[in-house]
């Protein structure tokens, strides 16, 4: 999710362990700046794109490593605010900044590798859209709301607007289920059967669902609507192009790509150039994450990323009303 959610949920988590034991503006500070801590990783620099891309959310949002830095982060805030007595709070408040950020980030369709060590798996719900007015205004409405009253007033709202706001991420998962239903009935309708079959929502909404579709040498992009599920699913059809992986087979980036994708990806030569799209983010024909494999014959050794073009957001507002 974007900064602005993570630092306002890191907050209001703290707010809500703490309570009135130390000042709420204190609180709510500690929360927002921990509840940032494990995006600081974007900062390193892993050598190419591929690497920057794929190694992103992976020890600083590990649940275990989170939950193990959490004791000594409470103890060194809990010096720093002279509140040694209520170190074991500010160790709880701590660690639920941590991991709320990691868990908070699995309902998006990046992929945030939270198991490590045990397992460097991508895990992806995909329920939510990187920005999401509708989850973040609720919470920061009710975090400022505590801090100005500064009173149990204030801090039952910093209470319900973190109840709102998880009940939305509920809410997200169950629009995204009927959502998958209803395109999984059309495309049955229609003969197709898919491989994989991928349903997330478009910018700022959970009413609007893109749906990728993947086959063996295509794949499909459509859009379904919760306020008009009775409208036939129009899907656009592209060349996956796979032959153009197969002289890459074996070869880490492109291998890394398909597997960090889980194999919703597609090719694409231009010129001497051989291009690899990850197909879960952005929409066609522009890609968040398009990277340049090189040529079979000589390879990228530090694969680039391709610029992507984004629409503004009147072009976004107007696909949204259409869609919608």
């Amino acid at each position: 999710m974007d900064s602005l959610s993570q630092l306002t949920l890191g907050a209001a988590v703290t707010v809500a362990v703490m309570g009135k034991r130390v000042p709420l503006w204190q609180a709510a500070l500690v929360g927002a700046v921990a509840g940032t801590l494990p995006d600081l990783d974007v900062f390193i620099d892993h050598g190419d794109a591929i690497r920057n891309m794929t190694l992103h959310r992976t020890e600083s949002h590990a649940l275990i490593f989170l939950t193990l830095f959490a004791p000594l982060l409470g103890w060194l805030v809990a010096g720093a605010t002279r509140s040694r007595a209520h170190w074991r709070g500010w160790t709880l408040a701590m660690w639920l900044a941590l991991i709320t950020h990691p868990l908070l980030d699995l309902t998006t369709v990046y992929g945030t590798q939270l198991g490590l060590p045990l397992t460097d798996f991508p895990y992806a719900i995909g329920s939510m859209y990187i920005i999401d007015p509708l989850y973040t205004l609720p919470l920061l409405i009710a975090l400022l709301v505590a801090l100005w009253r500064r009173d149990a007033v204030g801090l039952r709202w910093n209470q319900a607007g973190l109840l709102v706001s998880t009940l939305y991420l509920g809410w997200s998962m169950v629009a995204q289920s009927i959502a998958t239903q209803h395109i999984e009935q059309a495309l049955t309708q229609q003969s197709v059967q898919p491989e994989q079959l991928l349903v997330t929502p478009t910018a700022f909404n959970t009413l609007v669902w893109r749906t990728v579709i993947m086959t063996a040498d295509r794949y499909g992009e459509a859009y379904w609507s919760l306020l008009s599920p009775g409208r036939p699913l129009q899907i656009n059809w592209h060349d996956r192009q796979p032959a153009l992986f197969a002289p890459f087979k074996g070869q880490w980036h492109a291998e890394r790509v398909a597997w960090f994708s889980h194999g919703f990806y597609a090719m694409k030569q231009q010129g001497d150039r051989t291009l690899i799209s990850d197909l879960r983010m952005g929409e066609e024909p522009d890609y968040t994450f398009t990277f340049n494999l090189g040529s079979p014959q000589s390879p990228e050794l530090a694969p680039q990323r391709e610029p992507s073009m984004r629409p503004s957001l009147a072009q976004a507002w107007h696909k949204l009303r259409e869609r919608l």
